[in-house]
């Protein structure tokens, strides 16, 4: 019987495994340059919790019982178990909160399909605490600032305003507003010539559609639809996080989006993803927005804390990455080769290794475990890029060899 990992699960190999460390460090010293502390919550939660956004759908869930038959889930994303966190382990800590996360998240997909992935790995942000659009430009920024760590290049940013879109669907009628938004999501004219409306809010159905591409013009358009003053100031707040983007990051390239709708439904305000078409491959690199009603669902006093965030999706970076060779090609080499050359040089070659790796906090060095020939011993180094031989003998003289690398 050949033992495999379960389905929908994979194993990284050390290779592997120092691909994604290159990008996880290089986001992870962005964070902390922002000023971002790492959070970690727990892999499981209870299944109320991840259905209390009222976006996730249950089936979606990897869902799992404990004894006392609690209903549990593996976490499909992170913004809700950090809300969770967020009001009932930091009640009482002052905001701003800035928190960040590197993590793997758990999908079901509604289909079958074999060997479908159901592991993933995220690292993102959260700002807690803070509304506006100081707080939308910082997120935004800081995203912008990831993907240059990476040097990633050509990426943009579609952004979209949940409010905004919500008030022009509210036009519709209720029972056709869901085929409407859906149609606009799927940019589907057919659908939108097919549904009973009256010839006035097929047009506006149309006009939604075409809102996208060059803010300015987006922005025109929506003005131009007759808004009433709360979604005309949502509009405005808009144009003026837009504007403030360009002039602190010149070059940012941004389409605006409102038909842009997140499958996390919590979001209240801005949404956004990020797109690269780097060396040949269009991928959604990352998603996020605004949730300023989503604390106060677990709040025990039901008190809204505003908050927005993103998660960049390290699968999809890795692949564009790797597509760009960006990536590193092999496995960090050790630095030392410390061989006794007989039974009773042990003890040195033990104390000399040791006292390489306390001389430098990231010297790799490895012991040969004998059983090999000088020459096998010599081949292994030279296979494995190390540098350095250190030949150790019983009354403590050692002899260093530097290998040429080929």
């Amino acid at each position: 019987m050949v033992y495999q990992p379960a389905t929908g699960a994979r194993d990284l190999l050390p290779l592997d495994v120092t691909q994604k460390g290159w990008i996880e460090d290089r986001l992870q010293q962005v964070f902390h340059r922002w000023g971002y502390h790492r959070i970690i919550t727990s892999t499981l939660e209870r299944m109320d919790t991840l259905m209390a956004g009222g976006a996730i759908e249950r089936s979606t869930v990897i869902q799992l019982q404990n004894a006392e038959d609690e209903e549990l889930g593996l976490r499909p994303e992170l913004t809700a178990s950090i809300a969770r966190t967020a009001v009932t382990r930091m009640a009482n800590v002052r905001y701003p909160q800035r928190l960040y996360y590197n993590t793997n998240v758990f999908q079901r997909t509604r289909e079958y399909k074999q060997n479908r992935q159901h592991e993933y790995y995220q690292a993102g942000v959260e700002l807690l605490g803070s509304s506006g659009i100081l707080a939308d430009a910082e997120v935004l920024l800081l995203l912008a600032d990831c993907l240059q760590a990476l040097s990633l290049s050509p990426w943009y940013i579609i952004l979209g305003e949940a409010e905004i879109t919500r008030s022009l669907l509210k036009a519709f009628p209720v029972h056709l507003q869901d085929k409407v938004r859906i149609a606009i999501s799927h940019l589907d004219r057919i659908t939108i010539d097919t549904l009973p409306l009256s010839d006035e809010l097929r047009e506006r159905a149309i006009i939604m559609l075409d809102l996208r591409g060059n803010p300015e013009q987006v922005l025109q358009k929506v003005t131009s639809m007759g808004l009433d003053q709360p979604l005309q100031a949502a509009v405005n707040n808009l144009q003026s996080l837009i504007e403030l983007l360009k002039s602190s990051r010149p070059g940012i390239e941004i389409i605006l989006d409102l038909s842009l709708i997140q499958t996390f439904d919590y979001y209240t305000g801005i949404v956004f993803e990020v797109v690269s078409d780097a060396c040949g491959q269009t991928r959604v690199l990352g998603r996020g927005g605004r949730y300023d009603r989503l604390l106060g669902l677990y709040h025990p006093q039901g008190e809204n804390i505003p908050g927005i965030g993103f998660a960049l999706f390290l699968e999809d970076l890795y692949q564009i990455l790797l597509s760009c060779q960006q990536l590193p090609q092999a496995i960090p080499a050790s630095d030392w080769l410390v061989v006794p050359e007989s039974n009773s040089a042990y003890t040195v070659a033990f104390t000399y290794a040791q006292k390489l790796r306390d001389s430098n906090e990231v010297v790799r060095v490895e012991i040969d475990l004998g059983g090999t020939d000088f020459q096998a011993i010599q081949q292994y180094a030279r296979d494995r890029s190390i540098s350095q031989i250190a030949w150790v003998k019983a009354d403590g003289s050692i002899t260093i060899e530097s290998l040429v690398k080929n």
